[in-house]
This record gives C-alpha cells, structure tokens and sequence, in this order.
C-alpha cells in the first residue's frame, strides 16, 4: 500500500472540509485531486503529509504512519510558492534540501537540469517569474528520488512550453515506479496527464476511472427525463436531466445495453440517442452541478 487514508475529518471552526474522506493508492499510478477553489484539496494534502493535523482519521504511508518522519525519506511535497524565500537564490534552496538528505552538489546540478532552471539557478528568487519558481518547487520535490511525490498545482503559471516539459518529466517520473498524486483546477491538462481522479466535493471524495473505454457520454432523449433519472439510479452511470426531454449518461461501470432495456423495462420510451468521448471537464460538471452524485 502506497498511500492509504482512512476516515479524516476536518474542520476550521464551524465549517466542516473534509467529511468522513477515505482513499486508497495500492500501486503505483498518477492521480489527480480535483476540485474547486476552497473544497480543501489542499487542506488534504496537508493533512496528508502532517503539515495539518487532522481532526481525526488515520493515514499511512508506504504501511507506515504519516507521523513517522522516515516517511519522508521516500515522499516530497510540492507546496505552492510562499514556501520561497525571495532573498535566497534557486540553488540556497536546493542547497538546503541537500544537505538535510546528505545530497552532493552533482546531484543538485542533475535535478536542476532535469527541470530545465539550470540558467537561472544562481538568480535570487525575487527575481523569478511564477514559472520559474514552478520549476524550482518541483525540483526540490524530485531532489531525494522519492516514491510518492505529492504536487499542489504543478503547472500553475506555466506557459506552454514548460508546461509540456513538466508534463513528460511526470510521465518519465511515473514510468520510473514512482507515484504522483496532483492537484489541479485544469481539467485539459488533468486529461493529458492521467484518467484516475478523485473529485473532492463538500468535503467528500468522488473516484473516477476516466480511461477511454470509460470516457463515453450518451446524451439521449425520453418521453420522461425525471422518471428516466429515478429509474437508472440503480445503475453504476451518472445521470443529469440536460433540459427539454434530453439526459445525459456517463458511463463508468455499466453498459449502454443494460441502461437501456432499463428505460424499456420501465416504459420509457429513447427517442434519439447520441454518443461522444468525453474527459475530466463533462465529469466535473456532472459532478458539481448535481446536488447528489
């Protein structure tokens, strides 16, 4: 077990985030947490690697729990970029991660070139675009080669051309064994990156397999959109009345052919149906524009 999370509660006062939350990374894969502004995707990941404390819950990583500091020795975190420091050059941060995990300045210079930020290592960080102090936090994220790498909106301010870049240094770091878990509100590069997705609603998470055999979207119209809705609640499908007599059904688990002898079962008569590919942005309106999921 990679990374498990186990019932975490928290809340800021009155104001309940995270509700009951449990997941779970058995094996090494790339997952995306998505969510909007203020849902507590960050909250989680703090939680994740001890920075918050949870209200309660337990998490474990690598079997062991997040409170062990040897954890860290096989995870990083990719914080935003108010961990810099302006005064302090790219490398004095490196340089400090270094010397904590008994780094050599050869493998600082490698990871920097990894990145792409070798040109402007030496400048103070008051002097970096919001690109760049990117590339520097996710650099100090790869330093200590770790298994579990966890991002807080890695290609936030990229333009791109290093967005690319980022982009296949994850894939080449997942391709390597190692395990990414990502936050991001931007849903083309979400689908360019990954179909595993934990969508983290009013403090619950949704888990989503959006591989291409399951990234399909029928829009269908019925004589009876509510009555069509009620009847397929049963079914592993997301179901959204679209306006008019036309639903939307994404499938993630049954099939076409079972949701519709559904309706004809239940005397609901498809007067047209039409099939698209979909991605991570039809699932997130799905998702949060339904009172209930």
């Amino acid at each position: 077990m990679i990374l498990d999370v186990q019932n975490v509660h928290k809340s800021y006062g009155k104001e309940k985030i995270l509700k009951n939350l449990s997941f779970a990374i058995e094996e090494p894969k790339m997952v995306a947490l998505v969510g909007p502004n203020g849902s507590g995707k960050t909250t989680l990941l703090n939680i994740i690697t001890d920075l918050v404390n949870a209200d309660s819950g337990v998490i474990k990583i690598m079997n062991l729990s997040n409170k062990k500091p040897e954890i860290f020795k096989e995870t990083s975190y990719m914080q935003d970029n108010s961990v810099l420091y302006d005064y302090l050059t790219g490398y004095d941060h490196l340089q400090f991660i270094g010397d904590i995990q008994g780094l050599s300045k050869q493998q600082i210079f490698l990871a920097a070139e990894r990145i792409g930020m070798e040109g402007y290592l030496f400048k103070k960080v008051s002097k970096y675009s919001l690109g760049m102090k990117q590339h520097l936090l996710l650099t100090m994220a790869i330093l200590n080669d770790p298994k579990l790498l966890i991002l807080d909106e890695p290609l936030n301010g990229l333009d791109p051309s290093s967005a690319i870049r980022i982009r296949n240094i994850l894939w080449e770091l997942y391709n390597e064994g190692k395990t990414i878990l990502l936050s991001s509100h931007n849903l083309s590069e979400v689908d360019r990156l990954t179909s595993h997705i934990l969508f983290l609603k009013e403090g619950h998470l949704i888990a989503e397999d959006l591989s291409l055999n399951q990234r399909t979207l029928y829009e269908i119209t019925v004589n009876d959109p509510r009555a069509a809705e009620k009847y397929l609640e049963n079914h592993n499908v997301g179901v959204k009345h679209m306006g008019n007599n036309q639903i939307a059904v994404f499938m993630h688990g049954d099939t076409l052919q079972n949701v519709l002898q559904s309706l004809l079962d239940n005397k609901i008569k498809v007067l047209d149906l039409n099939k698209k590919v979909t991605g991570s942005e039809d699932r997130y309106q799905m998702v949060f524009e339904q009172k209930d999921v």
